[in-house]
């Protein structure tokens, strides 16, 4: 898999993620906004978010990510934590980006700190650079 884009794939997964680990609508119908949670990850104690718009080549296996509960209603009982492979993204330091998936071809890119300032390596691969 040589440098593609990826926002579908993301949104795919966003929604694959949620609906498994119970976040989304809360399918009330008393006017309350929706319920979401971001898709975020830990591995080897970093935290790492999705990252639209990334072009990036999957590498080897590394092993396991924690997919953190979905915790952001009040109904019933927290979901628990869900589990999927960790792979290198050819290039970066495994401390600032990953790719994570059941298998590289359907691996999404994650990165650490995807809300605030990016990791510069990470900006030159949505820059295309």
């Amino acid at each position: 898999m040589t440098g593609r884009a990826i926002p579908v794939r993301i949104l795919m997964a966003v929604a694959a993620v949620a609906a498994v680990t119970g976040c989304g609508s809360s399918g009330s119908d008393d006017g309350d906004e929706s319920a979401s949670c971001d898709y975020r990850v830990v591995y080897e104690g970093h935290t790492y978010g999705d990252v639209a718009n990334v072009r990036f080549e999957v590498g080897e296996k590394l092993g396991t990510v924690t997919l953190p509960a979905c915790d952001d209603t009040n109904e019933g009982p927290k979901e628990s934590p869900t589990t999927s492979t960790a792979y290198a993204v050819r290039g970066l330091d495994p401390d600032i980006a990953l790719a994570v998936g059941e298998t590289p071809s359907e691996a999404i890119f994650v990165a650490v700190n995807p809300d605030n300032d990016l990791p510069t390596e990470v900006k030159k691969l949505i820059d295309g650079d």
